[in-house]
Formats: structure tokens, C-alpha cells, sequence
């Protein structure tokens, strides 16, 4: 079994945010698969599903961004998944609006989603796509910046960059990440 877990804040303040795209993958996920049953538990809203043939777990952590690694090692512990079956979806300031990035592993920058999740896991050899939120303005907080909505300028942006996130994801079930990154990292 492989889980997929969509980072962002649980509530209705934060559902169009940039620190949610993590979520707005997964509801974009939840049209391509087959979903057996929604239920929440162990810090997460976790979905039940099939794609393929092959069971896959969809998860949203209810932790907040920042405890992001209490729900992903708890999901790992009671699936018993090693950490290489586990692919996490957040946002990455560093990438321009929409550009999505796939990796096997790497560290957390600024993120605090990320961070928390290497802490509580003690490794950062999670799969992952990244999906570009774009650079605060220089008048704006950080932390301002990933908590405020898109625009509608950045709607359609952010709903092909989510697809294509959706599609990449799926392309990790069925065939791993090495083939996932070659063919949905490169031009955008």
C-alpha cells in the first residue's frame, strides 16, 4: 500500500490558501480514483481508495501545518508503510506559481510542514511534490504570504498545476518516482 498525504491547515479560512495546496491536490486526487470510505482519525481525514487495483490511502493531516509530522508518523506507524511509500504534496514558495516539482527526498527549507515532518520521522526520505506558490512580495510576511487565498489571476494557474500534481501522484502508485519525475518534471 502506498499513502498520499495533501499538507495544509484544516478550516474554512484556510481552503483557497497557498499552505493548502497540499489539500486541493487531494480533492483533485479523490476525482480520478475509486473512494471506498472517508473517515478521520489518527490526526488526519484519511480516504480509502483504489487506483488500478492497487489500495491507496489519501490523507489530510488535521494537525495544522506546522505539527505536520505527528498525522504522517502515525499514518506510517499503523499502515506499517516505510517512508519511500509515502508521498507528501505541499507548497514551496521557491517554485514560480504553478510549477510543480517531484523528488524522492531532500530537506525541509522554510517550510514548517515539512520541518516537523523530518523531526518526528527522523528522515527525510519522503517522496514529494512541490508546487509553486511563488515568492512573498517584498512588503509582505511569510507567513501572511502562505496563509492568503490566490487570486483569480492565480486560479487557473493553480487549477493546472493541481491536475498535473493529481496526475503525477497517480503516476507514483503505478510506477514510482523515478518514472513520475521523468515525466512530470521539465517544462512547465
Amino acid at each position: 500500500m502506498k499513502i498520499i498525504i495533501g499538507l495544509g491547515n484544516i478550516g474554512k479560512q484556510y481552503e483557497n490558501t497557498r499552505h493548502n495546496i497540499g489539500f486541493i491536490t487531494i480533492d483533485e486526487i479523490l476525482r480520478r480514483v475509486n473512494l471506498m470510505r472517508e473517515r478521520t482519525g489518527l490526526q488526519s481525514i484519511i480516504y480509502d481508495a483504489s487506483y488500478k487495483g492497487e489500495k491507496i490511502l489519501l490523507a489530510k493531516p488535521t494537525t495544522y501545518m506546522n505539527l505536520s509530522g505527528q498525522a504522517v508518523v502515525a499514518l506510517m506507524r499503523y499502515y506499517k508503510v516505510p517512508a519511500e511509500d509515502v508521498l507528501i504534496i505541499s507548497d514551496d514558495i521557491d517554485l514560480p506559481l504553478g510549477k510543480i516539482r517531484l523528488r524522492p527526498f531532500g530537506g525541509a527549507g522554510t517550510h514548517n510542514g515539512w520541518r516537523s515532518i523530518i523531526k518526528e520521522s527522523g528522515t527525510d526520505r519522503f517522496a514529494r511534490i512541490r508546487i509553486g506558490v511563488g515568492a512573498p512580495p517584498d512588503n509582505w510576511e511569510l507567513a501572511d504570504w502562505v496563509l492568503s487565498s490566490f487570486s483569480k489571476d492565480d486560479n487557473k494557474s493553480i487549477s493546472l498545476s493541481t491536475e498535473k500534481a493529481a496526475q503525477a501522484a497517480l503516476c507514483f502508485i503505478e510506477e514510482g518516482i523515478d518514472k513520475a519525475m521523468n515525466k512530470f518534471n521539465g517544462g512547465q
